[in-house]
């Protein structure tokens, strides 16, 4: 499955680069089967781009005639208006996974932005290179999570992130940014900020050669394995325990469980000044953040302004497992979404004073 010198099992998978080809059309595909929410209306165009430069071409023709594009991977940070969209959708099914492996700097991989991210993390696991084993069960592709920084469980990927090779679509050319020049945040990037202007093709990666995982840094996950934060412990038995905590929060897809059927969490956990955390309730969590600021839990200012678990009537609610996912129980809309969605900030807001910023990219819609 892998192609590169020093692959454990002698294998390397390069990118295809292959010719240039015109991708077939289809049209008023509806969009909801692309997404992990299984909401939104028609496209009027969807494109299955396999190749990186069928990718590249397919996107500079609609940026040259025009043409509204959206770019879609797993579809698990979207929440999609009833209409559709207007314009070009391209789906991104693009492969390709290189590693090179170094006794003294560890194993540099080079993956293409389709690569679906979870199998990748369970394969760096078995091959023994630490670091994407907190980051387990994440849906979604490779080639989205450096543009929310995706993190969980005290992880996150700008910790291993060597590079990313973009398709700059206003210059019409190539262009590759170093770890430091990705401007990453909390769920935060230069690619979130200039959405419509960089195209990722790749992403490369640094891990180190260990059978054991990189620091414990979250509490909740060093008590599910029973060690204390700072700790490394085998990273198979960190994989498990990450994806057993997913499970019981309905994060880990699953079709016949309606608590999957959510865009994960719905807000990001705010991030206040330190006036405002001391006017919060003395059990809200509180993290200090390195600028002074202070981040709070968006579950908890959910749930103790009175959205429970399961709040809402169906087809959307909370989820009954976690009070951060907004759910689809069957034929949710994305108006029964948006509106659930609206309710709970303005709670919120009314209780505490904190606004909710939402974390999925809401396409034709607004709260």
């Amino acid at each position: 499955m892998w192609r590169g010198e020093g692959a454990r099992d002698g294998h390397r998978r390069g990118a295809d680069r292959g010719t240039i080809l015109t991708a077939p059309a289809a049209t008023d595909v509806r969009l909801a089967g692309l997404t992990t929410l299984r909401v939104g209306g028609p496209a009027k165009k969807l494109i299955t781009v396999d190749t990186e430069a069928e990718l590249v071409q397919t996107v500079r023709d609609a940026d040259t005639n025009g043409e509204p594009v959206l770019i879609i991977g797993g579809g698990s940070n979207l929440l999609i208006d009833d209409a559709g969209f207007d314009g070009t959708v391209i789906k991104i099914n693009t492969r390709g996974r290189d590693a090179d492996v170094s006794s003294c700097s560890g194993t540099t991989l080079t993956l293409a932005a389709g690569e679906p991210w979870d199998d990748l993390v369970a394969e760096t696991v078995d091959q023994g290179w630490s670091g994407l084993e907190a980051l387990s069960g994440i849906p979604g592709l490779v080639g989205a999570t450096p543009i929310q920084n995706v993190g969980a469980y005290g992880a996150e990927i700008s910790q291993v992130l060597a590079g990313v090779r973009t398709y700059d679509r206003k210059l019409a050319q190539q262009k590759t940014f170093a770890m430091a020049d990705c401007g990453f945040g909390y769920r935060w990037s230069r690619f979130k900020a200039e959405r419509d202007r960089y195209l990722i093709l790749t992403v490369t990666l640094q891990l180190p050669l260990a059978d054991l995982s990189a620091p414990i840094r979250y509490a909740q996950l060093a008590g599910a394995l029973g060690v204390v934060v700072g700790t490394r412990v085998d990273a198979h038995a960190v994989r498990e325990a990450v994806l057993e905590l997913r499970r019981s929060k309905g994060m880990v897809l699953d079709v016949a469980d309606h608590d999957t059927w959510s865009a994960g969490s719905f807000f990001t956990n705010p991030i206040i000044s330190a006036e405002t955390a001391a006017k919060l309730p003395e059990a809200a969590p509180r993290f200090g953040q390195p600028d002074g600021s202070i981040k709070t839990s968006a579950g908890w200012l959910i749930e103790h302004a009175g959205f429970k678990k399961g709040y809402g009537d169906p087809p959307a609610t909370l989820s009954s497992k976690h009070t951060l996912a907004l759910t689809n129980r069957g034929s949710a809309t994305a108006a029964d979404l948006i509106a659930l969605a609206r309710e709970i900030r303005a709670g919120v807001q009314d209780r505490f004073g904190i606004e909710l910023v939402p974390e999925p990219n809401l396409i034709n819609c607004e709260l």
